[in-house]
């Protein structure tokens, strides 16, 4: 378990950046690859430990994957190309491989076992499970496949119309990959719009889909074909700098080639809203929305956040919670229960710790109440092994009056290996 002890008071942060490669698509990329005929090409793919944890599956799985400095090739054959593994399937850390992965596995003719960490072993996978097995997929695990490790014995699966209860990418992704491997049509009717990088990637891979209202329409036995991908920089890591910018001094960082997908963007419309000195540009892309964003020292106004917002900003709560510390009145975060299930309860986790660091912050069912215009102290506090919490409180260092202890920083290398590198190379 390591730590690390930064004494960054009052720092100023000026440059250009380009954050690493976004995390969901980095995995998705993989994935589809994996699937189609031919070769894939990916560049700026996030080495991340969660996407690193992917490659490794598809290896097991029988898929050549060759990995240089500036680009990862998968060398697909195809939904019939993935051979029954004579390993366990080791996920790691990450929850997208993990649920998106059980749609794959339950229509391929063999047999696997999907495991996580600990922290995966915690977190519920029947909100996969269970629609899976409506079409058919057999899957069984610990509490009737609610909890890893789980056991997949694919089979022919059934086409199904399913009615998300909670607005979840991944769950949405899972039933996607299994009713492409399902005769007929899927149907899958979101509560609310959630990122959207699997539907786009099918269309990417030469694949269709159709969206009607909030209904994703997905027909079986479609073939794939290998492409070239270039993974936007993650804007869920961007954020970190977005608040670091906007909350320290004199400060304005330019972070280039940031994912604009609008189905992420609720980071930049939250912070809009509470008054930062921001500027975007959108450039011309094909596939995913990419642009600069320039980000400087700001005065903030608390406001609310709930409703549609939360699942275009979801992965970002922690680090707007500490942003709207230093904003003037209250902001009430709502309708984030999903928080609960990441890789730490994330409400508890951002209470307790910005707690520690002398702000006023209240959990409630949903989300939180944070009070503005706080002056944070240092302390010694941890990342409950959960990457965003760890990176937040990084940034918070920024404008604590003293040196903040940051436990399991270990777990930043998830979806940011070189998170402090680039933060150093912005102070002046």
């Amino acid at each position: 378990m390591k730590e690390i002890e930064l004494n960054l008071t009052n720092s100023v942060l000026q440059g250009p950046l380009e954050v690493p490669g976004d995390k969901s698509i980095s995995h998705r990329s993989v994935m589809f690859g994996a699937l189609a005929e031919g070769k894939t090409t990916i560049r700026h793919f996030l080495k991340g430990a969660d996407c690193l944890s992917t490659i490794d599956i598809f290896r097991k799985l029988g898929v050549e994957i060759e990995e240089t400095e500036d680009e990862i090739i998968v060398h697909g054959n195809g939904w019939d190309g993935l051979k029954e593994p004579v390993e366990i399937l080791d996920a790691g850390n990450s929850g997208t491989t993990t649920r998106l992965l059980l749609g794959i596995l339950a229509g391929r003719p063999f047999h696997s076992v999907l495991i996580g960490d600990e922290s995966i072993a915690k977190r519920p996978m029947d909100r996969v499970v269970v629609p899976l097995k409506n079409m058919g997929a057999q899957i069984s695990g610990r509490e009737d496949g609610r909890f890893t490790p789980l056991a997949v014995k694919g089979t022919t699966l059934t086409a199904t119309h399913y009615e998300l209860p909670m607005a979840s990418a991944q769950v949405k992704s899972a039933i996607i990959f299994a009713g492409l491997q399902a005769e007929g049509e899927t149907v899958i009717t979101e509560p609310l719009p959630t990122r959207d990088h699997t539907e786009k990637m099918i269309e990417q891979f030469g694949g269709e889909m159709t969206r009607r209202g909030n209904e994703i329409i997905v027909k079986g036995g479609q073939v794939f074909n290998g492409t070239d991908i270039y993974v936007p920089g993650d804007i869920s890591s961007a954020a970190f700098f977005l608040v670091a910018g906007a909350i320290a001094p004199n400060s304005e960082i330019i972070l280039k080639n940031v994912g604009l997908n609008p189905t992420r963007t609720g980071i930049i419309d939250v912070m809009k809203n509470m008054g930062a000195n921001m500027e975007v540009l959108s450039e011309d892309s094909k596939g995913e929305e990419v642009g600069t964003v320039i980000i400087r020292s700001s005065e903030l106004q608390g406001i609310e956040i709930g409703g549609d917002l939360i699942p275009r900003l979801i992965d970002e709560i922690p680090i707007i919670a500490l942003l709207a510390t230093q904003a003037s009145g209250k902001t009430i975060i709502k309708d984030a229960e999903e928080l609960k299930l990441k890789e730490t309860n994330r409400i508890d986790a951002v209470v307790n710790e910005l707690t520690k660091l002398g702000a006023k912050v209240e959990a409630t069912d949903d989300g939180m109440i944070i009070h503005g215009n706080q002056s944070l102290t240092g302390g010694r506090v941890t990342s409950y092994g959960d990457h965003r919490i760890g990176m937040m409180l990084a940034v918070a260092s920024l404008i604590a009056s003293g040196p903040v202890a940051i436990e399991n920083i270990e777990a930043i290398a998830v979806s940011y290996p070189q998170f402090f590198e680039d933060l150093t190379s912005l102070i002046q």
